[in-house]
C-alpha cells in the first residue's frame, strides 16, 4: 500500500493577508474596514439611500449625507448610531461621528460591478508583478496561486484607477 504524503495544513487567507500586506507596506485598517462594511446594515435602508459612510480616521467616522436635511435629523440619531455600530463590532472603535453634505454617487458595491476597470489602462509595473510572485510563491497549491495572483493584480488595477479618477 501506498504511503500517505503529509499535506501541510491549509490557512485561512484572512490570517495569511494582514501580514502580506504589512510586509509590503500596504496599510489597511481592518476595524475601518469593517465599520465602513456595517453601515448600511446598522442604518437600514432608508438612511443608507441619503448616506455614504466615507472613511474612519482615528476615532471619528466621516459620513457623506444628501441633503442638510437629513444631517440635522443624524445628529440626533448619532448616539444611537454610534451604540448599534458598537454592538455589531464588539468594540468601539467609533467615538465621534462627523456628517457632511456630499455627493453620494453611486453605492462602491454598485461602482464596482457597473464599470469594471480595463486592465490595458493601468498595466502593472516590473516591481509589481515581482511583488505578487514573491508573495504567491509561499502559497503550495497551484490554483490558490492563481486566484491570488487575480486578486491582488485587480486590487492593484483598481487603486490605481481610483487615484486617476481622484485627480482628474
Amino acid at each position: 500500500m501506498a504511503k500517505r504524503r503529509h499535506l501541510p495544513k491549509l490557512q485561512r487567507l484572512g490570517d495569511i493577508l494582514p501580514q502580506v500586506l504589512k510586509k509590503n507596506r500596504i496599510a489597511l485598517d481592518f476595524d475601518a474596514v469593517r465599520v465602513l462594511q456595517l453601515w448600511d446594515e446598522v442604518v437600514g435602508p432608508q438612511i443608507a439611500a441619503q448616506t455614504r459612510a466615507d472613511t474612519l480616521r482615528g476615532e471619528v467616522l466621516f459620513v457623506k449625507v444628501a441633503s442638510s436635511v437629513w444631517m440635522q435629523q443624524l445628529h440626533f440619531l448619532k448616539g444611537e448610531i454610534m451604540e448599534s455600530l458598537h454592538r455589531k463590532l464588539g468594540k468601539a472603535p467609533v467615538k465621534n461621528i462627523y456628517f457632511y453634505i456630499g455627493d453620494l454617487g453611486r453605492h462602491s458595491s454598485e461602482n464596482e460591478t457597473a464599470a469594471p476597470v480595463d486592465p490595458e489602462k493601468f498595466p502593472l509595473k516590473d516591481r509589481d508583478r515581482k511583488m505578487i510572485e514573491r508573495n504567491i510563491a509561499v502559497i503550495p497549491d497551484q490554483e490558490l496561486q492563481q486566484i491570488v495572483r487575480r486578486a491582488m493584480t485587480r486590487e492593484i488595477i483598481r487603486r490605481r484607477s481610483l487615484k486617476k479618477r481622484k485627480y482628474l
